[in-house]
């Protein structure tokens, strides 16, 4: 599976962590940053650049986005037409699996302050294995989402 995984400085130890493994799980990993540590970097020029590439192809890749809460950066994903960004920042992991059976999220927003790179494994792998439900209530909620314009 292709996966868009980018993060800002509090996500950028976790994010060198779960690409290198979902590489090594044979995932096509495309990182589009940061490269190198910054800690003032600002997590929207980094967060844009997957959703604009889940915006792309939002049934058929994966994106995940890491900051120290993972709030803002799904605020920022969430902004790009056909992105469907869910947040985990550790507790039950039902929310996982609910984001992808009922919503299709297409990018999880990991918190790296609240997670361990175990607890992010976990999380990752339960997040890439579950499918869509594809039941028609979820299908005619979606598209009701799609169907929202702003002014």
């Amino acid at each position: 599976m292709k996966i868009f995984i980018a993060s800002d400085h509090a996500g950028f130890e976790l994010k060198k962590f779960l690409a290198e493994r979902l590489f090594l799980a044979g995932h096509d990993v495309r990182d589009l940053g940061p490269k190198e540590f910054n800690p003032d970097d600002d997590y929207p020029d980094f967060v844009s650049l997957v959703a604009e590439e889940i915006s792309r192809e939002p049934s058929s890749v994966k994106g995940i986005v890491i900051g120290a809460s993972g709030q803002g950066e799904a605020m920022c994903a969430n902004k790009f037409y056909g992105v469907r960004a869910a947040v985990y920042y550790g507790g039950n992991q039902d929310i996982i699996k609910l984001s992808r059976e009922h919503n299709d999220a297409n990018i999880l927003s990991l918190g790296a302050t609240f997670l361990s790179p175990a607890e992010t494994m976990i999380a990752v792998t339960l997040w890439l294995a579950t499918p869509f439900s594809g039941d028609e209530r979820h299908r005619r909620r979606l598209q009701k989402l799609f169907n929202i314009t702003h002014k």
